[in-house]
């Protein structure tokens, strides 16, 4: 966990940030809770068990800096609530979703399954891609277990 803070703490410098005991203390709720999908309101109630004196607002504001400097992702899975996600190391995309919309289960998918499609865009239409998203929503394997016995 040391050396992703440490790479943070690079990414913020080169953009002209620092890592601040606030920002630091977000971030890592974000390593530890990795596989969460956490909303801004789920990280605030975890950063305040570690720093009690921590606002929400600066959790949020840290949230909304780490996005902008795509350290994290923000996203939404169709419920109304955005979640952070923190973009795994070396990845120049966002990795994609699968979202249960029977229990509500989110796995993600760590393979780029756009690159040609990237291709084609640019190819095809003349835009340049700078980053994508890719969501489906449907059953999973439990919940379709479930569906079959009943």
């Amino acid at each position: 966990m040391e050396q992703r803070i440490e790479k943070i703490k690079k990414q913020l410098h080169s953009q002209s940030y620092k890592l601040t005991p606030q920002r630091e203390a977000t971030v890592r709720v974000l390593l530890e809770h990795e596989e969460d999908h956490l909303s801004a309101e789920d990280v605030y109630l975890l950063v305040k068990e570690k720093a009690p004196e921590i606002g929400l607002a600066t959790v949020y504001r840290t949230l909304e800096l780490l996005s902008e400097l795509k350290i994290v992702d923000k996203i939404n899975f169709g419920d109304g609530v955005s979640r952070y996600d923190l973009r795994k190391e070396g990845a120049e995309h966002f990795h994609h979703h699968l979202v249960c919309v029977e229990c509500g289960a989110v796995e993600e998918i760590e393979e780029d399954l756009l690159i040609d499609v990237e291709k084609q865009v640019e190819s095809d239409w003349g835009f340049q891609v700078k980053d994508h998203r890719l969501t489906f929503h449907g059953i999973c394997k439990k919940c379709q277990v479930v569906t079959v016995k009943s």
